[in-house]
């Protein structure tokens, strides 16, 4: 029996006839961007994160580059970023003129180390990314602290971890912006593209709504110059549909992560990925590490047996030949990083994995640590 990585027929399928209806009510509405789908989505998800504003964008990378485009970051300024992140968060910083400079993760949680962040800091720092890696928040109290510290701005990237929880807060309902991807591989993956940007700010959701639209305000009217951020109809209303399903999809993986910890407990060779005090995970990857340099055989070993598996990521951003030129820091300061990037591999985790699923791939990992 192979076991895919991800499986989104196995999650879209089932709820087909309700994904067909949403299709066939916007179709007959004749109305395909922004709109009452939009709108609902928005209300939906802002009562979901309690948050006061929620704007609907056209992926979770465009909701980074508004969000920074909204709070003015530009040429000159510098937005600290970890380097072991997806390329999104580094590549939106460099959009608008500004320059990311990279800092360390921890090795347990694969989050942001600020303590690494205080040896980013200058005169020209604007803010902070922190980056709520594979569907667990990062340390937000110490996120904070720091940008209060330095009097930054903070931007979580929420990419992989909409639901999860810093304590009693949703990732992403924190800072001064939050961001969210629907990507089809997230937790609530959409049929395409999509993002949301959240706020708690009156002002800034007001700058941000005008710039999704090309800054127009009234129409033809333009205070702002913005870009063409919105969210489609159509991916709205199947977003709709399966945010009622979302607890569930979130149920699931849990579940599916907590039969792992508990059977891959005590193998050498293998650490398994931490849940941080206090955090709500939610397992949009469910990510661990291969000492010894054994990373690259097991992954193979995997494929052999049919096992999807996938390292996210191999290359750092400090190390991608697109940031030669902008990147400066101190020798070994992203040690942690290399290291991770040398260690990590993420295994199937999806809601809709069978228990049997599961006990192949508990039996390779077993047999290959064995």
């Amino acid at each position: 029996m192979k076991v895919p990585l991800l499986d989104v027929n196995a999650q879209n399928h089932p709820i087909g006839d309700e994904l067909r209806a949403a299709f066939d009510g916007v179709l007959s509405t004749g109305r395909f961007i922004m709109g009452e789908e939009v709108e609902k989505f928005e209300v939906s998800t802002a009562q979901y994160l309690g948050v006061k504003h929620a704007v609907g964008v056209s992926s979770g990378t465009d909701a980074i580059l508004l969000a920074l485009m909204a709070l003015g970051i530009g040429q000159g300024d510098e937005v600290i970023c970890p380097s072991f992140t997806f390329f999104a968060t580094a590549g939106c910083i460099t959009r608008t003129g500004a320059t990311p400079v990279f800092c360390d993760s921890h090795l347990d949680s694969y989050n942001i180390d600020f303590d690494s962040a205080e040896s980013c800091v200058t005169e020209r720092t604007k803010a902070i990314i922190p980056v709520h890696l594979f569907g667990q928040s990062a340390d937000m109290d110490a996120c904070q602290a720091f940008a209060k510290k330095h009097k930054l701005i903070v931007i979580e990237d929420t990419a992989q971890s909409m639901g999860a929880r810093y304590g009693s807060q949703y990732c992403g309902s924190i800072g001064d912006f939050g961001t969210y991807s629907f990507f089809p591989s997230k937790n609530l993956g959409g049929l395409g593209d999509g993002g949301l940007l959240v706020t708690q700010d009156d002002a800034l959701a007001e700058t941000a709504i005008k710039m999704r639209n090309h800054g127009m305000h009234p129409r033809y009217y333009h205070q702002l110059v913005g870009g063409n951020f919105r969210l489609d109809a159509l991916q709205a209303a199947l977003l709709n549909v399966k945010f009622a399903h979302y607890a569930d999809y979130i149920s699931g993986r849990q579940s599916n992560a907590a039969y792992y910890l508990e059977q891959l407990q005590g193998l050498p060779g293998l650490v398994l990925p931490s849940v941080e005090q206090g955090n709500e995970h939610i397992w949009n990857q469910f990510t661990i590490r291969v000492l010894d340099g054994k990373r690259d055989a097991f992954k193979q070993t995997l494929l052999d047996d049919g096992i999807g598996c996938e390292i996210y990521y191999p290359v750092p951003m400090h190390q991608q030949q697109c940031f030669a030129d902008v990147v400066n820091h101190e020798q070994d300061l992203c040690a942690n990083t290399e290291l991770l990037a040398k260690e990590v591999i993420s295994i199937p985790v999806y809601p809709e994995l069978k228990r049997a699923q599961q006990d192949i791939v508990i039996d390779a990992i077993r047999t290959f640590f064995k």
